[in-house]
């Protein structure tokens, strides 16, 4: 779920990746991720609704990027904690021979991917322990899983606002979208500082309170949308991420402090 952070564990620490756990129900956090996880939700009480509304995201973009986009091959990068409806689960139960790299660099997370994200027969999971900004190592490795000479969905969920500097930000996104060819996707989730804007700013003040970097940003709908820049937005476009093709009025309805969307590379 992080970019950055210690390649160290220190459960004294609050971690991106266990906070989130936290907020979403899970038991794989410890008393700092607690702490951090109350103080934001005092802040921001529907910072739950909100994590459970991205992975919901995570699912229903997945599902169209293999059911619809035909995609076949996907790099999660900031896979977080395993929980419901994982992108390996979801791509996998519309193509089972769907190859998956998992990536992120919290050790908690590495231990808990390799036990619990088994693969179809058919198919490949596999995870990496690196770092966002280690961009060009994250690729070099996924090679030994994906083909990057056929179209591959680089999942950004959550973790670009763990990348404080926005040159720095854009310039990741712009690198992992050069290395896939053409028909590739990118899908981006990402806090929003225009949404609930007052409440947003001071959990997002408190959360950086517990984290060894103090790192996570919020962003306008507009800049987000600039992440978009090399490929071509899938209808509706960069939106709250309960309105990205909801199921359902309530879900479109849901709280939520993310814009999502998803591109394709001409």
């Amino acid at each position: 779920m992080t970019a950055g952070g210690s390649r160290g564990f220190d459960a004294r620490v609050a971690h991106p990746a266990r906070v989130y756990d936290y907020w979403l129900g899970g038991k794989d956090n410890f008393e700092a991720d607690r702490i951090a996880g109350e103080a934001t939700i005092a802040a921001y009480p529907a910072i739950r609704a909100s994590a459970r509304a991205n992975r919901a995201f995570l699912a229903r973009s997945v599902r169209y990027l293999a059911a619809e986009a035909g995609i076949r091959q996907f790099l999660d990068i900031g896979t977080g904690l395993p929980t419901a409806n994982n992108t390996h689960e979801v791509a996998q139960s519309v193509a089972p021979e769907s190859r998956i790299v998992y990536v992120d660099n919290d050790p908690l997370v590495l231990s808990h991917a390799r036990a619990l994200l088994s693969s179809s027969p058919e198919g490949v999971t596999a995870y990496l322990d690196a770092d966002l900004r280690d961009t060009d190592r994250i690729l070099e490795l996924a090679a030994g899983t994906l083909d990057f000479t056929q179209p591959v969905a680089i999942m950004l969920l959550a973790i670009l606002h763990y990348i404080p500097d926005l040159d720095e930000a854009q310039q990741i996104v712009a690198r992992l979208v050069s290395a896939v060819p053409s028909g590739s996707y990118l899908t981006i989730s990402h806090a929003a500082s225009d949404i609930s804007p007052e409440e947003m700013a001071e959990m997002i003040r408190r959360m950086n309170e517990h984290l060894a970097e103090g790192n996570h940003v919020g962003r306008p709908r507009d800049v987000v949308a600039r992440f978009f820049a090399d490929v071509d937005l899938v209808p509706p476009g960069v939106v709250k991420v309960t309105e990205w093709r909801p199921a359902s009025a309530v879900e479109a309805e849901g709280p939520t402090s993310m814009w999502g969307g998803v591109g394709r590379k001409p």
